[in-house]
C-alpha cells in the first residue's frame, strides 16, 4: 500500500514541499495539508501501518525522523529535534513510541 491510496498525490506534494526548509517542520500544518485530519480511522491506520516501517505495531523515534520521506521520497530527514518534538506530541503515554490510537489522537488533536 502506497500513502496515495490513501492521500491526494498532489496534497502529499504540497505539504512535503511547504516542510522542505531544515527546522520548519510543524505535525499539526502538515497533517491538515496533506489530508489527513479529514480521514476515517481505517483510512489512518493504514497511513500509521506505511510508517510503521519495521512493523512492530508502533512508530519509533528512528521512523519519526523519515516521516517526509514515508509521504514522498523527495522529502527531507527531521532533525533530531523536530523528531523529539514530534514524538513528544504524539507518545501519550510515555513509552517512547507511537502506537495506532496515539497516532489517531495526535491527527485528531492537530
Amino acid at each position: 500500500m502506497a500513502m496515495t491510496d490513501v492521500l491526494s498525490a498532489e496534497d502529499i506534494k504540497k505539504a512535503v514541499g511547504a516542510f522542505s526548509a531544515a527546522e520548519s517542520f510543524n505535525y499539526k500544518k502538515f497533517f491538515e495539508m496533506v489530508g489527513l485530519k479529514n480521514k476515517s480511522l481505517e483510512e489512518l491506520k493504514k497511513v500509521f501501518c506505511i510508517l510503521d516501517k519495521d512493523r512492530s505495531g508502533f512508530i519509533e523515534e528512528d521512523e519519526l525522523k523519515f516521516v517526509l520521506k514515508s509521504f514522498n521520497p523527495n522529502g527531507r530527514d527531521l532533525s533530531d529535534k523536530e523528531t523529539k518534538a514530534l514524538m513528544a506530541a504524539g507518545d501519550k503515554d510515555g513509552d517512547g513510541k507511537i502506537g495506532v490510537d496515539e497516532f489517531a489522537t495526535m491527527v485528531a488533536e492537530s
